[in-house]
């Protein structure tokens, strides 16, 4: 075996740490260096995310049973860390780096010239999403929410303005009420069960009684709370449409995923404790319920506001109600559908995010801001050590038409309507529930979820239809757009992966079914946690 593949698995985590700390030595003049780091680092981190993905899919035959183990400090488990690669986490990892490595191409053109050590913090927000992934115990779950968590403050923040930075604050003072809660279920369950690693955890739990058990139940209670909060739902969002709408465009198109990370969360503890017992705060009726609220409130909030920042930030919100509500129905028939869901919705919300600010420049308002913005950081001054030849870009060929086609794409991969992966999405989702409306003894919940979804797709065409009539055919004063192939090429790439994945979608499908059974078989999982040895094997087996 290649000694480099053996540790595949630290490499979303050892790449993005390296970078992140040397740019921290290079002074602010070196910012051709800096991006040049920043872009072989995200390359890096893709490239391990697809050698994981071929892995977990049993390429080679490395993982018979898909589930990966590795020991980074060589002690097994429960006593040392352990990190551990399978379908589902493999799938996230490729996501974050896709969408990561998009977003990244996009600041090149200006936004990473706002602020210093913007490289940094990218990457060390990329590390601690990849932690989260890849972990295989609460406490390095909390530690690498923490991680993530620390590089958003700064990149929320990035840019300055009174508007961001009243927006970032309050993101910032839930979030630490959130980290908070999560110290505190921590040291609750670990007070209980003595053991942090999550398949440990679900072989003790199982065995619970009495006081135990519902100091347990107390702990699991805090910690669903505190991953609904990162998750975004009903009624504990109310920070998310104002920071992610005031974020600059790259980053708020990178923090597209870091909703998904506290329902992955969900998702990852829920599936391992469910046959022991699962406590309330997992139970499916509860997570269905709380998706459903979600789902409603953002169905609302698009059809409330005009804002195409706000609306975009709405359906971040939508996609969370959507899974989690979902995922809350019994079984795994809806879970590989869910899947294919989430990856659409977080290509198309990143994808989204850089589109709206392109889409402002065409108004006065947003040239306006873009003027001020270029002003405050001497961007348009020859003598300027920031000036850049072209910082602007230059007006592309049918920049306008780029725009609406890009604009109209976005809009029917949100809204569910055909050809593209959001129709494939939501129409698989769909039939696995009418399915199941057919085949369960209570099929309440399965019609529940397809009236939600279809009202929230009619909610969704109202608004952007409102949203494009206004932009593109409306009489406000408009200019035209200067674009460089930096801002344009990522929002286009991430399209056209839409398109890829609708193309491809038995394939893809199939892939994710399969993570969605071995989700419904948490033993796979925690007999290769717990038989990992010491070997420095690939898997630690």
């Amino acid at each position: 075996m290649i000694d480099w593949l053996q540790h595949a698995p630290i490499y979303p985590i050892a790449v993005p740490l390296i970078a992140g700390a040397a740019m921290l030595l290079l002074a602010d003049k070196r910012r051709g260096l800096r991006a040049g780091i920043a872009l072989v680092a995200s390359l890096a981190q893709l490239a391990a995310a697809i050698t994981l993905l071929a892995l977990a899919a049993g390429v080679g035959g490395v993982w018979p049973n898909g589930v990966g183990v590795y020991l980074p400090g060589d002690w097994p488990a429960p006593f040392g860390i352990v990190l551990v690669v399978d379908r589902l986490s493999a799938v996230m990892l490729t996501l974050t780096a896709v969408l990561g490595l998009a977003s990244l191409i996009y600041s090149l053109a200006r936004w990473d010239r706002l602020g210093v050590h913007f490289h940094s913090l990218f990457q060390f927000l990329l590390m601690g999403l990849n932690g989260a992934f890849l972990t295989g115990d609460l406490f390095n779950l909390f530690v690498f929410f923490e991680v993530l968590l620390a590089a958003s403050y700064g990149l929320i923040l990035h840019g300055s303005g009174v508007a961001r930075v009243s927006a970032g604050l309050q993101y910032i003072a839930v979030n630490l009420v959130a980290s908070f809660l999560l110290l505190i279920s921590i040291a609750l369950i670990y007070g209980v069960t003595g053991t942090l690693n999550l398949a440990d955890l679900a072989v003790r739990a199982g065995v619970l009684g009495g006081s135990d058990r519902l100091l347990f139940e107390t702990g699991a209670a805090v910690l669903g709370l505190a991953f609904l909060v990162k998750a975004g739902a009903w009624p504990l969002n109310f920070w998310l449409v104002r920071g992610y709408s005031s974020a600059s465009a790259p980053v708020a198109a990178v923090f597209s995923i870091m909703t998904k990370v506290g329902i992955y969360a969900l998702l990852r503890i829920g599936s391992l404790l469910l046959p022991t017992g699962a406590p309330a705060a997992f139970s499916l009726d509860w997570m269905f319920a709380a998706g459903l609220a979600t789902l409603i409130f953002a169905a609302i909030g698009l059809l409330a506001t005009q804002r195409l920042d706000q609306l975009v930030s709405y359906c971040v919100i939508l996609s969370a109600g959507t899974l989690l509500t979902a995922l809350g129905m019994p079984g795994v028939r809806l879970t590989g559908p869910a899947l294919f869901y989430l990856l659409s919705s977080v290509l198309t919300t990143g994808a989204f995010f850089m589109l709206v600010e392109l889409v402002e420049r065409t108004q006065t308002f947003g040239a306006n801001v873009l003027a001020v913005t270029l002003d405050m950081f001497d961007l348009d001054d020859p003598e300027s050590p920031n000036r850049s030849d072209d910082v602007v870009g230059v007006a592309i060929p049918a920049a306008m038409a780029f725009l609406g086609l890009a604009f109209v794409s976005c809009a029917l991969l949100v809204t569910g309507l055909p050809p593209l992966s959001g129709f494939v999405a939501k129409f698989s989702l769909l039939s696995a529930a009418v399915a199941e409306a057919n085949t369960s003894t209570q099929p309440a919940d399965a019609w529940i979820l397809v009236a939600a979804v279809l009202a929230a797709g009619l909610a969704g065409i109202v608004a952007f239809g409102r949203a494009g009539m206004r932009i593109f055919w409306g009489n406000e004063e408009r200019t035209t757009p200067r674009l460089r192939v930096f801002e344009a090429g990522p929002v286009a790439v991430l399209i056209l992966l839409c398109v890829a994945l609708a193309a491809g979608a038995g394939p893809v499908s199939a892939y994710l079914d399969d993570a969605a059974r071995s989700l419904d078989q948490p033993a796979l999982y925690i007999d290769a946690v717990l038989s990992a040895n010491p070997a420095r094997t690939l898997g630690g087996h």
